[in-house]
Formats: C-alpha cells, sequence, structure tokens
C-alpha cells in the first residue's frame, strides 16, 4: 500500500519538489529518492514491470529517475552494445570503415575494434554478485592506440533518438523527473579514459610520457560529447546528468581542474542557455573535489556521501558548496543495510535535522545493497513526512 505523507490542496508534486529542490528553491518538505542501482534488478518481476515510477509512488517518494536513457543514439566505443547498459543508452554497432568482431564465453565478452589506423580490443567481465559487466582489459596499451581511438571518436556515428525518453518523461509525469544521461562516454571524456580505456596508474604515465598525444585524444572527445549535448538540449528533458564517479581515489583535485571542469562547464552553458540544468554525478571521495564542484556550470552534484563509501557528511558538504549548487545524497550504503530499529531512526533523522532544506535531496548514495529490505525506504517516507522545515 502507499505510503500516507498527508497531502494538501497547496502541496507540491513530486516533479515540482524535485525542480524546485534543483533549482534551489523553497519546497513544501524535503524530497526524498533512493537510487535503486543494484538493488532494482534483484526485486520480483512483477514489481520491475510496473516500472521503478510507480514504486515511488507506492512506497511515498519522489521520482528521480537518475540516467535511464539518453536523447540520442550513438556508436559503441565502450564494448557495452550487447549487455543492459548499452541498451539503455542506445549504443550500437555502426562504426563506417570499422569492422567490430564480438565473442563470449558467458563469463566475458571480447570485443575488438579493427580500423584502418589499427585495432583496439576490450574486454569485459561479468560479475554475478552484482549483475553487472566491467572493464578487465582496457583497449589502450600503447600511444599508438591513442591515434585509434581518436579515429574513432571522429568517425563515430551519433544522432538524435527522443522517442524512448519522451515515452519516459510521459510515463512518470508529476511523479517525478526523468535526468537523461548527456554523455556518448557516459562521462567527461578524461574520466572515461580512467574507466574504460586507460586505467588511472597508465593514464598518468602517458601524460607525462606523451602528453600532445592523449590530449589531441581529449579533444577529440570532447567534440563528440559537445554534439551529444546540443542533442540533449533539443528533448524534453528538464535536466541531464553525467556519471563522473568523480573521487580522488583516482584522480587529483588538479587534475580535476585541468581537464574535467572545462568539459563539465562546456556542457553546462550549453544545458543553461537552453533552459535546462546539469547534475554531476559525484559518488566517491570528493571532499577535496567540492571547490571545484562549487564553481562548475552545473545545478546539482549527486550521490555525495559519508564514509565508507565517500569522505564527508552531507551538511559538511554544504558548508562546502556555499549554497552555490544542490545537493543529491545523505545515506551511506553500507548504514542502510546495517542499520535497524532506533539505531536507523536516529541515523536518517540526524541527516534530516543537519540539512539544510533548500536545495537538498535525500537519497542512499551511488548505489542500494540488493539485501536492503522495502520497509527502510517507507520508514524513511514517513520520516520525511514528519520533518517541518523553517
Amino acid at each position: 500500500m502507499p505510503v500516507s505523507v498527508g497531502k494538501t490542496a497547496a502541496q507540491m508534486s513530486p516533479r515540482e519538489r524535485l525542480l524546485a529542490a534543483l533549482r534551489r528553491q523553497e519546497v513544501d518538505r524535503i524530497p526524498w529518492s533512493p537510487f535503486f542501482a543494484y538493488w532494482w534488478d534483484f526485486q520480483p518481476e512483477q514489481r520491475r514491470e510496473r516500472g521503478q515510477a510507480a514504486y515511488y509512488r507506492e512506497i511515498g517518494a519522489d521520482a528521480l529517475m537518475r540516467g535511464p536513457t539518453s536523447a540520442y543514439t550513438c556508436s559503441d566505443l565502450l564494448g557495452l552494445a550487447e549487455v543492459p547498459l548499452g541498451a539503455s543508452y542506445n549504443l550500437v554497432d555502426n562504426l563506417p570503415g570499422c569492422t567490430i568482431t564480438r565473442k563470449t564465453d558467458g563469463k566475458q565478452k571480447f570485443i575488438e575494434y579493427d580500423t584502418p589506423v589499427g585495432r583496439l580490443a576490450v574486454t569485459l567481465t561479468y560479475s554475478q554478485l552484482g549483475d553487472t559487466w566491467f572493464v578487465t582489459g582496457h583497449p589502450i596499451r600503447y600511444e599508438e592506440d591513442y591515434k585509434t581511438l581518436q579515429w574513432l571518436v571522429e568517425h563515430m556515428w551519433i544522432g538524435p533518438c527522443y522517442e524512448v525518453l519522451h515515452e519516459q518523461i510521459r510515463e512518470v509525469g508529476d511523479d517525478g523527473l526523468v535526468v537523461p544521461l548527456i554523455s556518448p562516454f557516459l562521462k567527461t571524456p578524461f574520466q572515461s579514459l580512467i574507466e574504460h580505456f586507460v586505467g588511472t596508474e597508465k593514464l598518468i604515465y602517458d601524460l607525462y610520457d606523451f602528453p600532445q598525444t592523449v590530449e589531441a585524444t581529449l579533444a577529440a572527445m570532447g567534440r563528440k560529447a559537445k554534439s551529444a549535448v546540443e542533442i540533449s538540449v533539443q528533448s524534453r528533458a528538464e535536466a541531464f546528468i553525467t556519471w563522473e564517479d568523480s573521487s580522488t581515489t583516482n584522480l587529483s583535485p588538479a587534475l580535476f581542474e585541468k581537464y574535467v571542469v572545462p568539459d563539465i562547464d562546456a556542457w553546462g552553458g550549453i544545458v543553461h542557455q537552453a533552459g535546462k540544468m546539469l547534475v554531476h554525478h559525484a559518488c566517491g571521495h570528493v571532499r577535496d573535489l567540492l571547490p571545484a564542484i562549487a564553481r562548475e556550470q552545473i545545478d546539482a552534484v549527486e550521490s555525495v556521501s559519508p564514509p565508507p563509501t565517500g569522505n564527508i557528511e552531507i551538511w559538511d558538504a554544504q558548508q562546502l558548496l556555499g549554497g552555490r549548487v544542490a545537493l543529491i545524497g545523505g545515506i551511506e550504503p553500507v548504514k542502510l543495510l546495517t542499520y535497524n530499529g532506533d539505531r536507523f531512526e536516529s541515523y536518517i533523522r540526524e541527516i534530516l535535522d543537519k540539512i539544510e532544506g533548500r536545495g537538498y535531496i535525500l537519497a542512499n548514495s551511488d548505489s542500494c545493497p540488493p539485501a536492503v529490505q522495502e520497509e527502510k525506504f517507507r520508514r524513511i517516507s514517513a520520516l520525511v513526512a514528519q520533518k517541518k522545515l523553517p
């Protein structure tokens, strides 16, 4: 049964509430939108068939649909076209002049991109525990591989694909907000090199050994990403997200300011000119990145988490951001799983008591352990409904 939250005629709809929070405007109550990453895949088939938007409504929460799809379709350079993530983001095997070969043994996928200037090969490994695929063999191993990637990026096909997104927006309606992905690399070019193409350690060495080659590749990726942003803002979406995974566990504040911030600022400029908003997903150790994030052309930073997942409490993050950027997160996933009874309620009440109500959306940060019980979502909904704003 849906949770009763004591609606009145003057109360905002979930969509209105989420938009107001992202714009740092007054809200009728703290928006509460659990992040169902990983948890949702382990739910009963009947629940998944009804969809996340319906489930948010059932538990009395606000449906912030984080990156369920994109507003464009593009060539698959990440090796993800045959897995759910690739289908969600409209990745297709369409690369003129390139032969793509795919093989699998069930536990691993091996993808090769054979181009006129070289060959790249990527290995993906399946995690049964997380029901997802991870890059375990990065395609870039030598300097010449960057030139191959640059060729692939320059010949990458990209075009508008609004139908699925617009259907999701219609289905969610006033019950929430659909926030599609904005980058064809899932994130900024530099962060994508770290996670998908090179790896942290090797990328640092390569920046010292042949910086011009690396930066030429980043520039090509930046141009293609800009095309995706320009396509995206023509859709009906009111806000967009980039899956940055920002964290000082894999890049320094200096590298973040030099290579990540300029792309996000360029995207934010385009998004804001269209009268829309940009959300920066930062799910790791972000304390030392927040001064730079506060200056970005964004509207919110999403999945901010305390230890052990992150390294800062949500109220401390609000102080560092100085009220310039909205925040989404604050509930640590491990504590969501392991805290129970009075301890759990005290934990949620502490967050609600210490945060500033304006420009904030309560959520578990980044993911949700599959073993979390539904009753905890419902209890948070009740606590949020009881919280009086100043």
